[in-house]
C-alpha cells in the first residue's frame, strides 16, 4: 500500500504574503478605477451647458464632484445627481407636484420667552 500526496499545506508565511498581495492588489485596482473615472468625468467639465442638461447635469454639479479629495471617485455624486433630476422630471410629467416639506420655523413665536432652559448635560 502507497499513500501518495502531491499537495503541501501551504505555511503561514505563504498565507500571509498572499493576504497582503490580495489587498494590495485590490486597493491598486481601486485606486486606478478612481483615477480613470476622474479622467473620464474631467471630460464633462470641457462640455457647455446644453450637453451637460442632456445627461441630466449642470455646471454646479460637475463642481461639486471634483470638490471631493483626490482619492475619493467623482461618479457617485454625479450618477445621484442625474438621478435625482431623472425621477423629478418624470414627477412633473406624470402631474405630480413637487414634494414640499415643512420645516419647523427657527423664530421664536411673539409670546415665548427668548430663553429656553438648557437641559442638555456635556460630559
Amino acid at each position: 500500500m502507497s499513500f501518495y500526496s502531491d499537495t503541501q499545506t501551504p505555511s503561514y508565511f505563504a498565507w500571509a504574503v498572499n493576504l497582503v498581495t490580495g489587498i494590495v492588489v485590490a486597493r491598486l485596482r481601486t485606486v486606478l478605477q478612481t483615477w480613470k473615472n476622474r479622467r473620464d468625468a474631467t471630460i464633462l467639465a470641457g462640455m457647455d451647458e446644453h450637453m451637460l442638461a442632456d445627461i441630466g447635469l449642470t455646471r454646479g454639479d460637475v463642481r461639486d464632484a471634483f470638490s471631493e479629495p483626490v482619492w475619493r471617485d467623482p461618479t457617485p455624486i454625479l450618477v445621484s445627481r442625474a438621478h435625482e433630476r431623472r425621477i423629478n422630471r418624470r414627477r412633473l410629467r406624470s402631474g405630480l407636484a413637487e414634494k414640499s416639506f415643512d420645516a419647523p420655523s427657527i423664530v421664536p413665536a411673539a409670546g415665548t420667552s427668548s430663553r429656553a432652559a438648557v437641559t442638555a448635560r456635556y460630559y
